[in-house]
């Protein structure tokens, strides 16, 4: 069987980037995407290049993940992720973490070294622990405390009702940018993976999961189709079962970019009344890249053999 083409494809988060931020992270996707290449073309598998491209952008701060992570309504951490192998189906996920410095590589353990899927709260602490997992300071930084007031002052400004949410979403989408951080990769030898992360909804109720540690939802890769990650709104995601959706529409034939347009429509028209932001990336088991969004922006980035480096951009297939 000839080898296939190495492929990675990475996102930074749908939503609004002002010009402010869309620099440093157009700069943080490129680079994610180049470190997950160089270890495709090095020989690695496309889950070693999902994952590190995935851990650096939780390292950057700039994106809602790992040590830029939104908080929650009491001003808390809590950072989800996960990640899955193409080849076998097997898949690791975590969530509800308050220290831990890459999700993402806690999500892969839970995947390699234990007969479960998805560990959350007090049990992924413990094993994060077992493993010597590298741990970050539980304090915000000041970004993070800043956008934290932002958030917190216009829903304090709609008199304390949460039902208000739905429109300060609609009327300040800066405010709540859905910057989760994914992957999808193609190796050498044909086998695709994905991997998410993400510190939630911005002001979310303590204890809320949304797509992203959700197998088939924020995460999926099937060797006989391809993979995807989503960002945005995750509850909508969750409704759809969004990744495996696209997934599937691979799998019955469409490209890449074909399957996430689709899914993009799929939740357009569903949820045409309700906040709905989404964006998706997919690369399918031919090496096809795909990239939509419903939000003003997604930032994202791919790159491949006939590349000379990553490329990078703000938005991709806008569909509305």
């Amino acid at each position: 069987m000839a080898a296939s083409k190495p492929v990675i494809v990475v996102h930074g988060g749908a939503g609004r980037w002002d010009p402010q931020h869309g620099g440093p992270a157009l700069d943080g996707v490129k680079k994610a995407a180049e470190l997950g290449f160089d270890l495709l073309m090095a020989g690695g598998t496309a889950l070693d290049a999902v994952v590190e491209a995935v851990a650096f952008m939780e390292d950057t701060g700039i994106f809602n993940a790992g040590r830029g992570s939104a908080l929650n309504i009491d001003g808390h951490v809590e950072m989800e992720a996960s990640v899955m192998n193409g080849k076998t189906l097997e898949a690791g996920a975590v969530a509800l973490l308050k220290d831990v410095r890459n999700p993402v590589r806690l999500a892969r353990l839970v995947m390699e070294n234990t007969d479960h899927v998805f560990i959350v709260g007090k049990g992924a602490d413990k094993l994060a622990r077992i493993f010597n997992v590298e741990r970050i300071c539980a304090t915000p930084s000041n970004f993070q405390l800043e956008k934290y007031q932002m958030q917190r002052q216009a829903l304090l400004d709609g008199n304390f009702n949460l039902q208000k949410l739905t429109n300060l979403v609609r009327a300040h989408p800066e405010l709540f940018s859905m910057e989760t951080v994914g992957a999808v990769a193609l190796d050498k030898h044909g086998d695709v993976a994905a991997a998410t992360s993400t510190g939630g909804f911005p002001l979310k109720f303590p204890g809320r999961i949304g797509d992203s540690p959700l197998i088939g939802c924020g995460t999926y890769a099937d060797n006989q189709s391809g993979a995807c990650s989503a960002t945005g709104i995750g509850e909508i995601a969750i409704r759809l079962v969004l990744a495996k959706t696209v997934c599937n529409y691979m799998a019955f034939g469409k490209t890449a970019q074909e399957a996430v347009e689709e899914a993009v429509n799929l939740v357009n028209q569903r949820f045409p009344l309700i906040p709905n932001i989404i964006g998706l990336i997919a690369v399918s088991a031919k090496g096809e890249v795909g990239a939509a969004h419903n939000s003003d922006n997604l930032c994202w980035a791919y790159m491949a053999p006939d590349a000379q480096k990553p490329l990078a951009y703000l938005k991709a297939k806008f569909l509305k």
